[in-house]
Parts: structure tokens; C-alpha cells; sequence
């Protein structure tokens, strides 16, 4: 089925979905859009009186001085009052117009902004890891940008209304004639602009989309400039970003196409206007029926037409963008939120984990909805079947298994990220979806192979703006083993790291997020491969830490060693642990101590080649 927005198909008329924006920045800004078209309105009747004014001034002023007659000084300075008068009012309401119309762009643009960054915040995992960060990215700039850029002329636009009244009672005043110029020429402007409108609709959408695109690939290759360089890619990324590109530059072009062909007759009308009144104005004053200064009045009308005519046709032009840039943000809008437990249930001091027959299947990303941010539904990827095992509280157990065996997402079950297809997560005999990923994250602490370090101090990476002591920084740091090289760092703690903390190496980046993860109190700690860039000794003196160490800044009860959870990769590690599973098929195959688990032949061969790998 073609879906809204593009060439092959609409939902609804493009000029419904246009005024639905309107009426949504207009309910969320009434005051300042009311001001702006205020002062719009009475540019609009200034514009009309001073039209009046300046046939009454011909024939009253000007044409008397020419003719010899002369003025007196009265009638001189009664029309340069009126005619300044008359401006003020006109800049006065331009001022106005302009100021407010801006301010309630803005807080619109705010508004959306928020609206979709909450939304982003809010939307569970599956909503992140089905679009690429470009395309969020450009949900939240460019999409809101190009939403209200059909805002930007609004209360100009809504005073033509007022203008185009005005004007015909001018006009028929002066003569019928002039106002069936007028009645000829505003139908037609309005019949050529809802024709650009709809033609421009497809090739806008398809652009906007290409945007997207676009966004998504510039991200992935900055995001990898690690990955681009080392690989020799840069020739590839930039022919990437160059298809892209093309592509994008194709649809703006059509637009321009369809623009240059319409704009230019849309511009033209009223000047042929103009001309037009200005060949019956002669007929009719040389018939005495009209004077030279309502000839004038009449043209000087239509000359100052001219401007709003163009400002309603480019808000016209920009309606098919806008509208297909809100149907995307709509679409992220209309992604559920993440269900947050209130209130939270509590969970004991010492925590337990259990899965009970769980099962998790992975829904592939569909590359044509992420780059439009639809939501097709593909067929599902199994990942977890049956999974069933128990980690009494304080126990230290090593969770082994072949690759994409299912660990990393056992990982983000736990921490609430995802939920079950099937079957029960429980923390502390709780079930964590109704936990939820807050409450989770409370207990749980998980730290991942990839490490993720702000381009901050490493202090603020550690505290991330919760309340910690030195004295447990420290702490946290000795047990890491990092409290060493943190030292020699040029301002120790308060030393800026670079982007993903890409000035350290990646042992240090991994040993400041296991104590991280230390500071947050966790009664549930869990290692994903977190130590793999450790050298193999200070690896075993951090585990060995971490199961004697009590939670970072507890006292009492809480002063429990938490529950440790290590996805393993090396013998060490694993020799290490009070118990060990191992994960098979996306179940447990087998469970005990190394020794014990080396009489299964699939464990005793992923063993074997950890050993041969010098694992």
C-alpha cells in the first residue's frame, strides 16, 4: 500500500494535513500568534487606507500643483501628516507582526523539539536499534525545521483574507471594473497555487526522507572515522555519502523544476495586473467616469498586492515540506512509551536473578522503514528458547557460550531494556517488567564490552551528577586497579577525555566503567565482557576485588559483596567463578564448576579454543 507523502499515493488532501499543523502551533502559542496576525490585519487595512490616501493626494495635491492651480499649505502638510501617519502604523504593525510571528515559530520549534527528544527518551530499545542515530538525528533538527518553515509566513498569510476584502471594497468604490480585475486575478493566483501545492507534494516527501538518509550516513561515518581510516575507506564513505547525496539534490531539484515553472507566473499575475488597469484606467478617465488619482489609488493597490500574493504562494510552496516533515515526527510521537512501574515495587538488599522459561526473539530491521521511520513488521529472529537458571544473591557466576549465543541479550533482559517474548525476568523474586528499565537500573549495573565515556572529566564520567564521595571514588578506583594511571593523568580526576574517551586506552576505559557501574550502589553487577581489553593479571586482581568488595558506599546490610554476573571469554575468569553456565541454542545446556562443565563436548570445545586463542 503507498504510504502518505509520496508519488504514489495520499492519505488525505495535502492542504487538511497543512491547516491540522497550523491549528496545532496555533493551540500551542495562541497569544503570540494572535498578536502576530493582529499586527498583520492592521498592516493590511494601513495598506488599503494608504492607497486611499494616495489617490486623494493625486488628485487633491499633486495634480492641482501640476496643473498651475496651486495648493495651499494646509492641504500640503494635512497629506504629509496622513501620509506619515499612515507608515508609522504600517512599520509599527511590521514590527509587531514579525516579532511575535518569529517568537511563536520558536517556541513551536521548541515545543516539537521536546516533544520528540522525550519521546526518544521514553521509546523502548527496539524503537533505537530499528533506526539509525542519523535518522533520529534528523526527527529532531531538520524535521522540526522544515515542519515550521510553512509557520514562517502564517500571519501574513491569514491577513490576505482581510487584505483581499478590503482591496474589493476599495476597488468597487472606484469603479466595478476594478474590481472585476480584482475577482479575475485572486481566483487564478489560488487555483495556480493549489496546483503547485499539490504537484510538489511527492518529490518534497521523497526528498525529506532522502534527508534522513543522508544524516544517517554522515553520522556512521564520523561515528567510525576509527574504522574509515584504519580500513583505508575513505574513498568508499565519501562515494557513499556522494549516491546519497545525488539522490537527495535529484528531488530538490524536481522541486525546483515545478517551482520555476509555476513561480514565475504566480509573480507575474499581478503586475499583468497592474498593466491591465492601468490600459482601462486611460479608457475610463478619458470617459470622465474615473479621476487619475483612482487610477492610481487602483494601481498602487494592486503593486502592493503583490508582496502578499508572493508570501501566500511561498507558504503555499513550503506546505507539502512541512507537512511531510510532521507526518515523520508524528510517526516518532506515535511510538509507545516505555511503561514506567509507579510506584516502583521494592526489592531486597540481596538480590537474586532468575529466568523463568524465557524466550526473546530480535525483530529485524526493515531498511525501508527505518529510513522513512515506519514501522513495517518483518518476521521475527529467535535468539532465546526456554531459558530457565538461578543466581542466588552474592554468588559470582561466569556465563559462557558461543558467539551470538544469546548472552548480550540475556544482558538487556535483565537490565529491562527489552522484554520477554515469553516467560518471567525476576530480580529479588520481582518481575522486571514491572520493574521497569528505571527500576531496573536501580539494581542492576550492567558494564559492556564496547565502554562509553563522555567528552568530560573523568570524574563526571564516574559520578555521572550523583551524589558520591571522594573517599568512594577512591574506593571504586582501587578496586579497578585504576586508581594508578587515574593519577598520572595530567589533572588526575579532573582531566578531560576525548570523545567516547578516546584519549585513554581500552583497558582504562574499561576499567573506569566497571567503576562506574561500583558507584551506583548496584546489588547486581554484571560484566559483559567488560575486562577483554585487561590485561590478564590486572584482570584477575579486579575480579578477585570484586568478589570481596562490598557495595560502594552501603553500610550494614546493605554491605553485601552484590551479585556478580561475568560473560566470560577467558579460562582465567571463568576458573574464577563460584559457578559457571554455559549457554547453548539460546538455553543452558549445562551448569557447574569448569572442571565439571569440561565433561560436555560442546563446552569442553569452546574451552579448548579459548585455551589455543591464549584466552
Amino acid at each position: 500500500m503507498p504510504r502518505p507523502g509520496t508519488a504514489m499515493g495520499f492519505s488525505e488532501s495535502v492542504f487538511r494535513r497543512g491547516w491540522r499543523l497550523v491549528r496545532r502551533s496555533l493551540r500551542a502559542h495562541p497569544l503570540a500568534h494572535a498578536t502576530a496576525i493582529m499586527g498583520a490585519n492592521v498592516f493590511a487595512l494601513a495598506v488599503v487606507g494608504f492607497t486611499v490616501v494616495v489617490g486623494r493626494v493625486t488628485d487633491e495635491v499633486i495634480v492641482p500643483g501640476l496643473d498651475g492651480d496651486g495648493v495651499s499649505r494646509r492641504s500640503l502638510l494635512v497629506a504629509v501628516v496622513t501620509v506619515v501617519g499612515i507608515g508609522v502604523v504600517r512599520g509599527a504593525s511590521i514590527m509587531v507582526r514579525r516579532w511575535f510571528n518569529m517568537l511563536a515559530i520558536a517556541r513551536t520549534q521548541r515545543t516539537w523539539r521536546l516533544a520528540v527528544t522525550d519521546r526518544f527518551l521514553d521509546a523502548p530499545m527496539d524503537f533505537h536499534r530499528s533506526r539509525p542515530a542519523g535518522l533520529l538525528l534528523a526527527h529532531a533538527d531538520a524535521d522540526v525545521e522544515v515542519a515550521t518553515s510553512m509557520l514562517m509566513p502564517l500571519a501574513f498569510s491569514m491577513s490576505v483574507v482581510v487584505l483581499a476584502v478590503a482591496s474589493l471594497v476599495s476597488l468597487l468604490v472606484v469603479h466595478p471594473l476594478f474590481a472585476c480585475v480584482a475577482l479575475l486575478l485572486f481566483p487564478t493566483l489560488t487555483v495556480l497555487n493549489r496546483r503547485f501545492t499539490s504537484a510538489v507534494e511527492a518529490p518534497a516527501a521523497l526528498g525529506q526522507d532522502a534527508v534522513g538518509v543522508l544524516s544517517g550516513i554522515a553520522h556512521e561515518s564520523l561515528d567510525g572515522a576509527m574504522v574509515v581510516k584504519t580500513l583505508g575507506r575513505e574513498g568508499e564513505e565519501v562515494d557513499r555519502f556522494t549516491e546519497a547525496a545525488a539522490e537527495l539534490r535529484g528531488h530538490r531539484l524536481e522541486v525546483g523544476r515545478l517551482r520555476s515553472g509555476y513561480a514565475p507566473v504566480i509573480y507575474a499575475l499581478p503586475n499583468l495586473g497592474i498593466i491591465v488597469l492601468l490600459v482601462l484606467g486611460a479608457w475610463l478617465v478619458g470617459r470622465g467616469a474615473v479621476s487619475i488619482g483612482d487610477v492610481v489609488r487602483a494601481m498602487s493597490l494592486f503593486s502592493i498586492l503583490t508582496l502578499p500574493m508572493e508570501i501566500l504562494g511561498y507558504m503555499f510552496q513550503e506546505m507539502p515540506r512541512s507537512v511531510v516533515a510532521m507526518d515523520r515526527i508524528d510517526r516518532v510521537l506515535a511510538v509507545s512509551p516505555e511503561a514506567r512501574p509507579d510506584p516502583v515495587p521494592s526489592v531486597g538488599d540481596r538480590v537474586a536473578v532468575e529466568f523463568d522459561g524465557v524466550s526473546y526473539a530480535y525483530r529485524p530491521v526493515d531498511k525501508g522503514a527505518a529510513r522513512v521511520g515506519g514501522a513495517k513488521q518483518p518476521s521475527l529472529a529467535p535468539v532465546l528458547a526456554d531459558l530457565s537458571f538461578r543466581i542466588r544473591p552474592g554468588e559470582s557466576v561466569a556465563m559462557v557460550g558461543a558467539t551470538g549465543s544469546g548472552k548480550s541479550t540475556m544482558v538487556s533482559l535483565l537490565c529491562g531494556l527489552v522484554q520477554p517474548t515469553v516467560g518471567r525476568v525476576l530480580l529479588g523474586g520481582v518481575d522486571v517488567s514491572d520493574l521497569g528499565s528505571d527500576g531496573a537500573s536501580g539494581i542492576v549495573a550492567p558494564v559492556l564490552q564496547e565502554t562509553f565515556l563522555f567528552a568530560d572529566t573523568v570524574h563526571n564520567n564516574l559520578t555521572l551528577g550523583n551524589d558520591v564521595t571522594d573517599e568512594e571514588i577512591d574506593a571504586a578506583l582501587v578496586v579497578v586497579a585504576a586508581d594508578g594511571f587515574v593519577k598520572a593523568l595530567p589533572d588526575g580526576l579532573d582531566t578531560v577525555v576525548g570523545e567516547r574517551g578516546a584519549t585513554l586506552s581500552g583497558g582504562q576505559r574499561q576499567r573506569l566503567a566497571i567503576a562506574r557501574a561500583l558507584l551506583r550502589r548496584p546489588r547486581v553487577l554484571v560484566l559483559d565482557d567488560a575486562t577483554s581489553a585487561v590485561d590478564p593479571t590486572i584482570e584477575a586482581g579486579i575480579l578477585r576485588n570484586l568478589r570481596v568488595a562490598p557495595g560502594m558506599g552501603r553500610s550494614g546490610s546493605d554491605a553485601a559483596v552484590p551479585t556478580l554476573l561475568v560473560i566470560a571469554h577467558r579460562l582465567a575468569t571463568i576458573r574464577m567463578a563460584d559457578r559457571v553456565l554455559f549457554l547453548e541454542g539460546g538455553s543452558i545446556a549445562a551448569s557447574g564448576s569448569h572442571e565439571e562443565l569440561l565433561d560436555v563436548p560442546a563446552y569442553a570445545t569452546l574451552a579448548r579454543a579459548y585455551e589455543e586463542a591464549g584466552l
